[in-house]
């Protein structure tokens, strides 16, 4: 299937807004994060603690979604291909990858935050919530992601051609 220019000019704009949506959801996750952890003021902490729960999860997957279709649709649709190119295959794990990790490993660590928020504006201190990587790995894997795309390294992805193989331990 080959994208015609129109087509793929919509679908790499939908990438291209989907991925710096994503980034500006994790620069104000990271906001949130550290305004929290830094704070003096418990109550300002507590709230910061309390919107990750609301304003993270679903929008982090939401862009990370639309940002993996319409990279597949990219991918399928342009001579880039899914895995014809390695930096190609390399964005594809990552978003997987981070999408994933939003759901298994961030939405539990917000939930905990929230509580703890809440424990906080009650005066209760309970054990502080550790999310200080999810802030920095993030946005670190989404430039490499970028990047990749405007730099584009290298060349294609080495297959295992056995006719090429033998052809070579023939000389």
């Amino acid at each position: 299937m080959k994208l015609r220019a129109r087509g793929r000019k919509a679908w790499l704009a939908t990438h291209i807004v989907s991925a710096g949506a994503w980034i500006g959801i994790d620069v104000v996750l990271a906001v949130l994060v550290f305004t929290a952890l830094l704070a003096s003021d418990p109550s300002l902490a507590a709230v910061c603690y309390q919107a990750l729960r609301v304003f993270a999860v679903w929008p982090l997957l939401v862009t990370g979604l639309v940002c993996l279709g319409s990279g597949v649709a990219l991918g399928l649709g342009t001579k880039y291909g899914l895995v014809r190119y390695w930096w190609v295959a390399a964005k594809l794990a990552l978003n997987i990858v981070l999408t994933v990790l939003g759901l298994v490993a961030l939405r539990p660590g917000l939930d905990e935050a929230a509580v703890y928020g809440q424990s906080l504006l009650a005066g209760v201190p309970g054990a502080e919530p550790n999310l200080i990587f999810p802030p920095i790995v993030s946005p670190a894997c989404l430039l490499i992601a970028v990047l990749l795309s405007v730099y584009k390294p290298g060349g294609r992805a080495r297959r295992r051609d056995r006719t090429g193989e033998a052809a070579r331990a023939g000389k």
